[in-house]
């Protein structure tokens, strides 16, 4: 199966990071599993805390969407803690499309009764929660942290030794300690270069038996079961009434007049 890894990260200004992502996905997958990862190459790539320049961004991630698709991947992967444009990535794709928010989230609810967050600064932390409640999940959050680290491109110098590193993980350390405090059975590291970081320094547990999820991890892994799902389910892993929903094939023509080539998979009545 082909996996296509869309981060929101531009590789030049994330250059630790983009390695590492890479180690790390080539030993968790399965064999027979290749995966391309994909970051921000025109615009931005380096504050997506801030909802307009996440914005912008989001309009390259559903062009790469569509070009996934196009190119034969099995799934595609949204590696962003905000989960951009997955609604309408999955709206607009022929295959599984996941996110990592939501599926961190998911698995978690899987390996204990209550969660903790990490989030790197208090704008990050509105972004998260948003997400939280939008997936019904809020009853299951126990407790919210926060690092400090408003200045998300210092998280690159933390994959090398020296201060930085050993600020940023302590900080990450001390707040999950705090999450296990407040009753969280299990934590996670909101920011998606945090848990590549977190994972390489080999920290896998807050205290008092409460793992600690490496949700990019957790999203290969989602992603593989569902190529595996939807292979068995003859391409219907996608709902396609409500959210999800297609144009019809009768509309799309004229979708296409207004919007450009949308929906390449929704074929026109011959």
């Amino acid at each position: 199966m082909r996996l296509w890894y869309q981060s929101l990260t531009r590789a030049d200004a994330w250059p630790a990071y983009s390695a590492a992502l890479r180690r790390m996905l080539a030993a968790a997958a399965d064999p027979g599993t290749e995966f391309e990862v994909h970051g921000i190459t025109r615009r931005g790539g380096i504050g997506d805390q801030y909802r307009s320049l996440e914005f912008i961004e989001t309009i390259e991630v559903l062009e790469n969407v569509a070009r996934a698709d196009a190119s034969g991947f099995d799934a595609i992967l949204l590696g962003n803690i905000a989960d951009p444009g997955l609604r309408a990535a999955r709206e607009m794709a022929r295959v599984p499309v996941l996110g990592l928010c939501e599926t961190a989230l998911l698995t978690a609810c899987q390996m204990g009764a209550s969660i903790g967050l990490v989030v790197s600064n208090d704008k990050h932390y509105g972004r998260v929660m948003e997400n939280v409640a939008a997936y019904g999940l809020s009853a299951r959050v126990a407790a919210v942290e926060r690092m400090r680290v408003e200045r998300l491109v210092d998280l690159d110098a933390a994959f090398s030794e020296g201060a930085v590193r050993e600020r940023i993980l302590g900080e990450f350390q001390s707040a999950a300690a705090a999450c296990v405090a407040r009753g969280a059975e299990v934590v996670i590291p909101a920011v998606g270069v945090a848990m590549v970081l977190i994972a390489e320094a080999g920290i896998v547990e807050a205290g008092r038996g409460a793992p600690v999820l490496n949700g990019a991890i957790a999203l290969l892994k989602a992603g593989e079961a569902a190529v595996k799902l939807n292979r068995l389910m003859g391409g219907r892993f996608t709902s396609r009434r409500g959210a999800y929903a297609q144009p019809p094939p009768e509309q799309i023509e004229e979708l296409r007049r207004y919007y450009g080539p949308v929906f390449p998979a929704v074929r026109a009545p011959e």
